[in-house]
């Protein structure tokens, strides 16, 4: 029998010939504004736990270039437009290279989510003589602990800090937003969570016996103090009322008494990066292999950690003749 149709109703397969093409990556860039293109993409970094400084630095350089060409869409972003930005920029070529790569990062999130067909911003580039920044020398750092007062709680608290950073080569917004919880005095150890690391992975390092007697002794300092003001933290390193310190800031109470320490005490080399470097370098020496100290130092990238090492040819070459 035939099917008998309405008077309204067509029997056409309609969607074999009514065939919608998808928008073209060209018009969703053409259509999509760079607001709407930055607001998506720092929800995005938000829910994947980016830390708010960062965030903050991606809005900075995104209204900084929006402002110079005054562009609104994506598609206004060209290399002739990333070129101009960077000629109009009255700052050093560190800097810039800094900026662009934070431009160029927001460019390659924009690539990920497909509103771009190729990553034509990787060509550009900015030539920078990179200065070795080197370790604090180990003698300058014996000096300044020998001339802080350990019967004060700032000399107490200072000296603690200096070889936390030395002996662990944390970096000094972690070393602010060190607690107790994190300390395991029975397995002489540090556990660091991701949270308070700039990799966001975790962390265990070896304490020695000096150093866990010194942070024992502080701890029970800070308990006196904290108790005084009726503050309820359990930050290992406090402010002399009992606060815990400008937590996620690299210029905390303690980077600022380094600082202090370096001119007052003639120490050129003494800061929280320098302790970081000499960390490291210290590990070389006892043996540690560099993806080991990598991974002490919580890099991802190798070629950080050799920059840190400063390996001159000579020692290069005497490292490589074991291997002969």
């Amino acid at each position: 029998m035939t099917k008998k149709t309405g008077l309204f109703e067509v029997n056409i397969d309609l969607d074999s010939i009514m065939v919608i093409p998808e928008q073209t990556v060209k018009q969703r860039i053409n259509s999509r504004t760079i607001d709407d293109a930055s607001g998506i993409i720092i929800h995005q970094m938000t829910a994947s736990g980016y830390r708010h400084r960062t965030i903050k630095d991606y809005e900075i350089i995104i209204r900084s270039f929006k402002k110079v060409h005054d562009v609104q869409y994506l598609s206004d972003i060209t290399l002739n437009t990333i070129y101009g930005w960077l000629e109009q920029m009255h700052v050093s070529n560190q800097t810039k290279l800094t900026r662009l790569k934070a431009l160029k990062s927001f460019l390659s999130k924009c690539f990920n989510n497909g509103w771009y067909e190729t990553k034509f911003w990787q060509m550009v580039t900015v030539k920078v003589d990179k200065k070795v920044k080197k370790g604090a020398d180990e003698k300058d750092i014996q000096i300044l602990l020998s001339l802080l007062d350990l019967n004060t709680f700032i000399g107490l608290r200072d000296a603690v800090a200096i070889l936390t950073m030395y002996k662990t080569g944390i970096r000094i917004n972690t070393l602010g937003q060190l607690e107790e919880k994190h300390i395991d005095f029975n397995n002489m150890v540090i556990n660091i969570d991701g949270a308070i690391l700039k990799n966001h992975q975790f962390l265990k390092l070896p304490l020695d016996n000096q150093l866990l007697k010194l942070l024992r002794i502080l701890i029970q300092q800070n308990q006196k103090i904290r108790n005084h003001y009726n503050e309820q933290n359990k930050c290992v390193f406090i402010s002399t009322k009992g606060t815990s310190l400008n937590t996620k800031s690299t210029n905390n109470a303690i980077s600022k008494q380094l600082t202090k320490y370096s001119k007052r005490f003639g120490l050129t080399n003494i800061n929280a990066h320098a302790l970081r470097r000499a960390y490291a370098k210290d590990l070389l020496n006892k043996g540690a292999s560099v993806a080991l100290i990598s991974k002490a130092l919580g890099h991802s990238d190798l070629g950080v950690t050799a920059q840190y090492l400063d390996l001159d040819v000579e020692e290069v070459a005497t490292s490589l003749r074991d291997f002969l």
